[in-house]
């Protein structure tokens, strides 16, 4: 994959992350459940799908900034590993590169 076309995946998966932060704080203003429903987090930037996450698991991805939440399958082998499996979702982790550049960049909680 080309470094432009990386970053511009990169792009894409900050933004739905930064939606998905919006929807948490909207999940804290209104006293939220234990979990949440997020957008799909893949570099697809059609992609729209939501996924239903445990609040705690969605933390602790947040805790790293090059961990993204994903539906299954969206994985995009060239710039990221799948690094957990669940019911519905799956975590992808950024290769070495100006993907995971742009992650650590763009990430809302550094």
């Amino acid at each position: 994959m080309s470094d432009e076309r990386a970053r511009r995946v990169g792009l894409n998966e900050a933004l739905f992350r930064r939606v998905n932060e919006e929807i948490e704080s909207l999940h804290d203003a209104l006293g939220a459940p234990t979990s949440m429903s997020v957008i799909c987090e893949c570099g697809d930037g059609q992609c729209m799908e939501r996924i239903e996450i445990p609040r705690a698991d969605y933390e602790r991805v947040r805790a790293d900034p090059l961990l993204f939440v994903i539906v299954p399958g969206h994985v995009i082998p060239d710039i990221e590993s799948v690094t957990e499996r669940a019911d519905g979702w799956e975590v992808v982790r950024k290769h070495d590169g100006t993907a995971a550049s742009v992650a650590e960049v763009t990430d809302p909680r550094s």
